[in-house]
């Protein structure tokens, strides 16, 4: 219920925002580099890193330059990095079997991380779309998205990252059952202390475009989505499937995309009180530095302005391809 407020002049509201000392004794919200987890894209290779097009100021990295990033973030105070592998198109299959491979290029990233900087919280990726050569999130069959299959493919997927040292577990992949599975496994080969932040509530979303460059999946998709990611329609839905994930084992539930659900991330925090996290996905990322870079909006000011926004919605963290640029601001 909102405090009443007396009548002017005894209330003059804007006593509170004189100086910079008042807005901060009063500030609700605040925004910090803790809140952050910096979402990178991994390459084959040695010493080198490719310019995404899309994504101005994002690059791929090689595992040992991933390494760097991971020490420099953890030295800005963020503290946990996300790992998204490129796969060019020729390496795809329709089997996904580099999915599970030890030696996949993630699983490297991992290892890698968690030697250079044992202290950074190191979270994954659990979906098939960077190994599929359908650019999808499952296994196709007769032009379907096959769940059970795919789940089975998931755990698989999940131990290997567990296997090479991952902290945290993101199942990105929408398929129904698939956290359930993921936990009996983990429970099963003795990593009961691997965290679960599932996706539970990703939408069917347009702004996922430069992401898909970033991995490579562009070329490779075929087909949408619509059968497993939400209806961007859909509001109830969501708490229906954070409902069954906390139920099945989650740990911490994810919105994605992140500003224009905004109203997800509050209904969801309000309605669980668990750790609840969104992601500013790639096309958000994108269309704040276009506009920055076309002169039409402040990027910095506009980067916090929307990070803040999150958690003033009730999120706990957020995924960010702005963190280290984030954490070097509120530095100052």
């Amino acid at each position: 219920m909102t405090s009443p407020v007396a009548p002017f002049p005894a209330a003059r509201l804007r006593r509170l925002r004189k100086s910079p000392a008042l807005r901060a004794m009063v500030r609700e919200t605040t925004l910090a580099p803790a809140d952050f987890i910096w979402p990178v894209f991994v390459m084959e290779g040695c010493d080198a890193e490719e310019p995404i097009p899309s994504m101005p100021g994002v690059s791929r990295l090689t595992v040992d330059r991933i390494a760097a990033a991971a020490r420099e973030a953890h030295g800005l105070g963020i503290p946990a990095i996300c790992i998204f592998p490129y796969t060019p198109l020729a390496q795809r299959t329709e089997d996904c079997a580099m999915a599970w491979s030890m030696d996949n290029i993630a699983n490297q990233a991992i290892r890698a991380v968690k030697d250079a900087v044992p202290g950074m919280a190191v979270m994954t990726d659990i979906a098939l779309d960077p190994y599929n050569a359908s650019g999808q999130d499952g296994f196709v069959a007769d032009g379907e998205i096959v769940n059970d299959r795919t789940v089975d493919a998931l755990v698989k997927m999940a131990l290997a990252q567990a296997t090479s040292g991952a902290d945290i577990l993101g199942p990105s992949d929408m398929m129904d059952g698939r956290i359930g599975a993921i936990r009996q496994a983990l429970e099963s080969e003795g990593h009961q202390w691997v965290t679960i932040l599932s996706y539970s509530a990703k939408y069917a979303s347009a702004f996922y475009g430069p992401f898909r460059d970033a991995v490579g999946a562009s070329a490779a998709l075929k087909g949408d989505k619509s059968t497993y990611q939400m209806d961007p329609a859909n509001a109830d839905e969501a708490l229906r499937l954070v409902a069954r994930d906390l139920a099945e084992g989650a740990d911490m539930v994810m919105v994605k995309p992140g500003m224009p659900y905004l109203d997800i991330c509050r209904r969801v925090k309000d309605s669980f009180g668990v750790p609840t996290f969104a992601y500013q996905v790639s096309g958000e990322y994108a269309m704040l530095r276009a506009a920055a870079g076309n002169g039409w909006l402040d990027g910095d000011k506009t980067m916090l302005e929307s990070l803040l926004a999150f958690k003033r919605a009730g999120c706990d963290g957020i995924l960010t391809y702005f963190a280290p640029a984030a954490a070097r601001l509120l530095a100052t």
